[in-house]
C-alpha cells in the first residue's frame, strides 16, 4: 500500500475556530514573509499562498482593506487588486507551467467563503486530468510539492515583478 502524506490538511481539520482577529489583517503587519507564505506586497493588496491549497501553486491574492463588499473598495483600491491578480496569475501559470487556471472569488458564507468577512481572489493552476479518483472516491486530494518549496518557487517571481512594493510590469 502507498502512503499520502499531506500533514497540512489535519492542521486545517483540528484546528480550533478562530473567534477573534482577521487572518488577512493579521498576517500582513507580521515581518515573517515566509512563516505567513506572503509572496508580494503592495500599498493596498497581497498575494499569499493558501496554507490548505486545492492545488500546488494555489495563491490567494486579497486587499489590506477589511471588509467582505468588494463595491466597497476605492477605485485605487480595486485597481491595485486586479493588477495583483493578473501579475499572480501570469506567475503561477509560467511557475508551474499550467494549462489553465481557476479564478474564483466566494462572496459571503453560503456561496463558500471560507474567511467570509474579508474578500479575496483564488489563483488555482490547473492541468488536463489533474484530478483523479482520489478526491471522488477517498476524499483525498494528493499535492507533490511542499508549501516551502511552493513558496521558494514564487517569492522570486514576485519579488521580480514588485520593486519596493510597486509594480514592475515586466510582461
Amino acid at each position: 500500500m502507498e502512503k499520502l502524506w499531506a500533514p497540512w490538511r489535519m492542521e486545517l481539520i483540528a484546528r480550533p475556530e478562530e473567534k477573534t482577529g482577521c487572518i488577512f489583517c493579521d498576517l500582513p503587519r507580521q515581518k515573517d514573509d515566509a512563516r505567513n507564505l506572503i509572496l508580494g506586497r503592495t500599498a493596498h493588496t497581497f498575494a499569499m499562498l493558501n496554507r490548505y491549497p486545492y492545488n500546488n501553486g494555489h495563491v490567494m491574492v486579497i486587499p489590506r482593506s477589511h471588509g467582505s463588499d468588494v463595491h466597497a473598495l476605492s477605485t485605487e483600491e480595486y485597481g491595485e487588486l486586479c493588477a495583483m491578480l493578473r501579475i499572480a496569475l501570469l506567475i503561477v501559470e509560467r511557475a508551474y507551467k499550467a494549462q489553465g487556471a481557476n479564478l474564483g472569488m466566494n462572496l459571503g458564507r453560503a456561496a463558500g467563503a471560507g474567511i467570509a468577512d474579508h474578500i479575496h481572489w483564488h489563483v488555482v493552476p490547473r492541468w488536463p486530468g489533474d484530478t483523479n479518483f482520489m478526491p471522488v472516491l477517498a476524499d483525498t486530494k494528493v499535492m507533490i510539492e511542499h508549501l516551502d518549496g511552493s513558496f521558494a518557487k514564487l517569492r522570486p517571481l514576485f519579488d521580480a515583478e514588485y520593486r519596493h512594493g510597486e509594480p514592475v510590469f515586466s510582461w
